[in-house]
């Protein structure tokens, strides 16, 4: 008994059985429909082994948008206990452990795949490729991310979920204040999930700077691979820390080590400096990207040249440079001194500049052109007031004397969630809407697309801008209630609704996946936005080799020339056998036994631990010594490929 009682949650509660009922029934249900329409083998062949890009893509974003809805539930749960005072909705406990979660599943495991997804899907056919450098790589990166998700969101039913809030602040986290072991999980399901994103990293910057279509040089490369190629680069420099920090955490609550303690040579400054070295750039791995979907889709629905393609591209470059000179201004209230605070909070303010620098293209790039307001070019026209905002805040914060004011409050969170929201979650859901088609055939409904933008926005001035009234008047963050004295809570109802409109906003485009799927058009031909950019050059769905012939490109608008300027994309249609790299399991079994070393080193159980581990590098082995030459198809193929998903008989 003794042995199973770690394994119980120690704070159990209503939800917490409701979830475990739920995850059981989810599971059950997913096992008898694989088995009942028989899709197992389907399952395997397709997905489970793929490594093409195009389907590793998806995967991330069928991930992503279930923990974009896993981490919402947690957010209307907060905004439902802070809707009046004195609210017994969630007692401390579940508050922190909700608190921590909704955090810690945006930010890594919803934002994070949903970039992956699209660079995935969007940049090997961008720069005219057949698929990523590392194609193996690319699918052991995906399911380390997945296991350390499921890793992750089983905590809350085995064993409780971690609770010292997102940034895991030592002592707070230490096994002296937290000896349960939620915040095991916290420390080894982002390690597992991590070296999947530093193994993208890797990937993507080889892709980028090696499988360019020939004419692509550096100055013609679209925008989106540009934050692509930036973003990762941050990835491959910012991820290293945090991988050390997490795993000196791991052997600070499993081992006894002092790392981050308060006493025997510890520091527990030493890992708030480790997570904010990557945490800060982190919020540019996010943002960057971002960048790079609205100027596609600005660019797109203006009918214009992105204006000042070359300022954009510095921007990016010096926004990924300053973005490791900024992480201090997180300490601006913990006695660093007035130097070190003057330091970091000019190199804060500086980035503000070449983030100016963009809003300004954007602007110019609409001004006069003929805009149609799809609903990517509405998510993109929500997203350039709402992050200014979130910019302007930002600066505020900056300015290390007026931060001890705004430290601490929810001045702090709406400022964060202002940059978040529009700038990365309107992006991803504006690149899901024009990729759509390119991933799947069909286009989604236009006019549920709108309704969800508006309800979106509207329901996020409702949730957020009241935090920043109550923020000033002194509601600290990180609280789970707050008396009626203060006279929070008429705001705080009013953020509560906001969040309700935003959660139904959500709900929309659940329906619109739907409704998409079963009445819309297959109809759309391969390019139905008029885009301008190399991967509207293929077909609709994109062939297992992306292009028949490898385009010659002579600016970063390809598809523009060729249509307006009488560019040839295709010299001659010659084909000529293709080659394409074998599916594999090895990646996905590699990540199935680092959830089950995962698991057992958050439990202690070290027999498992030291098998798993041999079972690691079993994989890496056989993977390393295997012969895989890939295999070919054939000229005719390709050519009958291309005659079918032409339409010609």
């Amino acid at each position: 008994m003794e042995f199973l009682k770690q394994f119980a949650v120690p704070h159990p509660s209503l939800p917490i059985y409701a979830s475990m009922v739920a995850i059981g029934l989810t599971v059950v249900a997913i096992i008898a429909g694989l088995t009942y329409f028989k899709k197992w083998g389907y399952l395997w062949r397709e997905w489970l082994t793929t490594v093409d890009h195009k389907k590793i893509g998806i995967m991330y974003l069928l991930s992503a948008i279930l923990m974009l809805f896993r981490g919402g539930v947690d957010a209307v749960m907060m905004r439902a206990q802070l809707a009046v005072p004195d609210n017994t909705l969630l007692d401390a406990q579940h508050y922190n452990e909700i608190f921590t979660t909704h955090g810690v599943v945006m930010i890594i495991f919803m934002a994070m795949p949903f970039i992956m997804a699209l660079m995935n899907f969007v940049v090997p056919l961008q720069i005219g490729a057949r698929d990523v450098a590392f194609p193996r790589l690319n699918a052991l990166s995906f399911w380390l991310f997945f296991m350390g998700a499921m890793l992750f969101n089983i905590s809350f039913v085995v064993g409780g979920s971690p609770d010292g809030g997102w940034t895991a602040y030592f002592p707070l986290v230490g096994p002296e204040l937290a000896p349960n072991v939620g915040n095991n999980y916290y420390m080894i399901a982002i390690q597992i999930a991590g070296l999947g994103t530093l193994m993208t990293g890797i990937n993507f910057i080889t892709t980028i700077l090696k499988m360019r279509a020939p004419g692509m040089t550096l100055s013609k490369i679209p925008m989106f691979t540009w934050s692509a190629l930036t973003a990762n680069i941050i990835i491959v420099f910012a991820f290293p820390p945090f991988t050390v920090a997490l795993a000196m955490g791991a052997m600070d609550r499993l081992f006894g080590t002092h790392f981050f303690s308060m006493s025997n040579g510890g520091m527990d400054m030493l890992w708030a400096n480790l997570f904010w070295v990557w945490g800060h750039p982190e919020v540019y791995i996010l943002i960057l990207p971002a960048f790079g979907i609205f100027s596609e889709v600005i660019s797109t629905f203006s009918r214009k040249n992105l204006y000042g393609y070359k300022s954009m591209v510095a921007s990016m470059v010096i926004i990924s440079l300053i973005s490791f000179f900024v992480w201090a201004h997180h300490f601006f209230t913990m006695g660093m001194g007035p130097l070190a605070n003057s330091i970091f909070s000019i190199t804060t303010m500086a980035i503000a500049v070449p983030t100016g620098v963009k809003i300004f293209n954007w602007l110019f790039t609409l001004y006069k052109g003929k805009i149609e307001f799809t609903t990517p070019m509405l998510y993109a026209l929500m997203f350039i007031p709402l992050f200014t905002i979130g910019g302007v805040t930002g600066v505020m914060l900056a300015m290390s004397a007026a931060d001890y004011q705004y430290h601490n409050t929810m001045f702090l969170v709406a400022h964060f969630h202002n940059v978040i929201i529009p700038g990365v979650v309107f992006a991803m859901l504006a690149g899901l809407t024009y990729y759509w088609p390119k991933m799947f055939g069909y286009m989604l409904n236009e006019k549920i697309g709108k309704w969800t933008v508006w309800l979106l926005s509207i329901g996020f001035l409702l949730a957020f801008m009241p935090m920043y009234i109550t923020g000033l008047d002194g509601q600290v963050r990180r609280a789970y209630t707050y008396s009626e004295a203060t006279g929070f809570g008429p705001l705080n109802m009013v953020s509560f609704v906001g969040a309700g409109i935003m959660a139904i906003g959500f709900a929309l485009i659940c329906y619109n996946l739907y409704y998409s799927y079963r009445y819309a058009s297959r109809d759309v031909g391969i390019d139905p936005w008029d885009a301008r950019t190399l991967e509207w050059a293929t077909h609709n769905p994109v062939p297992a080799y992306n292009f028949a012939i490898i385009p010659q490109v002579n600016s970063y608008q390809a598809v523009w020339d060729a249509k307006k300027n009488g560019h040839v994309l295709f010299k001659e249609e010659k084909y000529e056998k293709i080659h394409m790299p074998n599916n594999t399991g090895v990646p996905f079994i590699m990540g199935a036994i680092f959830f089950v070393w995962g698991f057992s080193m958050i439990f202690s159980l070290w027999i498992p631990v030291i098998v798993s581990t041999i079972g690691i590098f079993v994989c890496m082995a056989y993977n390393s010594f295997k012969e895989d030459h890939g295999y070919y198809i054939s000229a005719e193929e390709v050519k009958e490929t291309e005659k079918e998903l032409r339409g010609v008989s």
